[in-house]
């Protein structure tokens, strides 16, 4: 199966350049051809990473990392990343293979001070300025591998990299050192509505179509991806079981997993095939278009993600996206005192790291502590309870 990528594509590419039966997936993805699930690096569009492909180590750097068979989506970042740096430098006159220290610094100042480009669709008004912490993270350790392979291939002369981690210095860590990270790391805790947000989605989505219902119910019950949604097939799901299989090769990391459905899913499942059955679909991808256009065809990610705006300022909640379906799933097992190794199975996390954020958010674990240590003690308010006498 052939698949183009498009760089910038919010929704598939049509018309000249692309042969029918083609569609388009992802979102910021180089034009690469994917040829069974395998990236060639042979159909980068270079053009849309101007400066990395126009610098020869840059180049050479990407198409090493694609051969070492890293994901698509890695690459894509890389690139990105990595052509942003080169634009900089070209911007403040700075030497790549000289860069020293300071220079990152300027670029770390330059990504924290620049407008985001987000614009009018921001949701959240603290990230009006400067890029977000977690993007500045990563356009960093991308600066710190390309240094790296340029020190390992002899193109820079100085052999420290200018953007290592940084220094270990005397700390209360393990062994009495710890290591400064090159800039500060914030962690945001996932946003996720509350029951009130909760109930009026619910209600605006009820007025919606079958598969749009569908797809709501299941995305919440399996914590799913909106890539691992959209690439269900009929033959995933255990219809006796009400289990889903997710497939290795549709997840981001490559971790098959098994979840469930409830059974108010079930049914509207059932509804929605019965349905497909009289359109005359068979079998295949789960989730078709219904649009006059591309009828019947397989349903995209960027369709779903504006299906998802859509329904979400319905609502009058703006911060829904297509993941939220994910953080509210694994927080509310997180509530229900599941074990953290379950839901990291369901979940299908590589580090209980990432897992303990949601039991975090969910507040049980401090909350079940905070009420057994402060029960006597709180029991001196119970006298706040009378009404006072004149």
């Amino acid at each position: 199966m052939l698949f183009v990528i498009h760089p910038v594509a919010a929704r598939p590419i049509r018309g000249r350049g692309v042969a029918q039966g083609q569609e388009t997936i992802g979102r910021h993805l180089p034009p690469y051809i994917y040829t069974e699930g395998r990236l060639s690096m042979h159909d980068i569009r270079w053009e849309f990473y101007p400066y990395a492909g126009a610098h020869p180590h840059a180049r050479r750097w990407l198409e090493i990392e694609a051969k070492f068979g890293r994901a698509p989506n890695t690459i894509t970042a890389y690139a990105h990343d990595l052509d942003d740096y080169l634009a900089f430098c070209a911007r403040a006159d700075i030497s790549v293979a000289g860069a020293t220290r300071a220079d990152i610094a300027t670029y770390v100042d330059d990504m924290a001070h620049r407008p985001n480009t987000r614009g009018k669709r921001i949701v959240y008004p603290h990230s009006g300025v400067g890029l977000a912490n977690a993007t500045m993270q990563r356009r960093v350790v991308v600066v710190r591998l390309f240094y790296d392979y340029l020190i390992g291939e002899d193109a820079r002369a100085d052999q420290r990299n200018p953007a290592e981690r940084g220094t270990y210095t005397p700390g209360r860590a393990f062994g009495g050192a710890r290591s400064r990270r090159l800039l500060p790391q914030y962690e945001r805790l996932p946003w996720v509505p509350g029951d009130d947000e909760w109930a009026a989605l619910l209600q605006v989505v009820s007025r919606d179509t079958l598969r749009n219902r569908v797809m709501f119910t299941l995305g919440y019950d399996g914590a799913l991806r909106r890539s691992e949604l959209v690439a269900l097939e009929v033959r995933d799901i255990a219809f006796p079981h009400q289990q889903v299989t997710i497939r290795p090769e549709a997840t981001k990391n490559g971790r098959g997993r098994v979840v469930m459905y409830g059974a108010t899913t079930a049914e509207l499942l059932r509804r929605y095939l019965d349905q497909r059955a009289d359109a005359e679909i068979r079998g295949g991808v789960l989730f078709r278009s219904e649009s006059n256009r591309n009828r019947a065809r397989p349903l995209t990610v960027n369709t779903w993600d504006k299906v998802v705006q859509r329904l979400a300022r319905e609502a009058g909640v703006p911060q829904f996206s297509t993941h939220t379906f994910r953080h509210l799933r694994l927080t509310d097992l997180a509530r229900c005192r599941n074990d953290i190794h379950a839901i990291a199975a369901y979940a299908g996390h590589r580090s209980l790291e990432t897992t303990k954020l949601y039991i975090r958010l969910s507040g049980g674990e401090i909350a079940e502590r905070v009420r057994a240590t402060m029960q006597q003690l709180d029991a001196r308010f119970a006298a706040l309870l009378e009404e006072s006498q004149p």
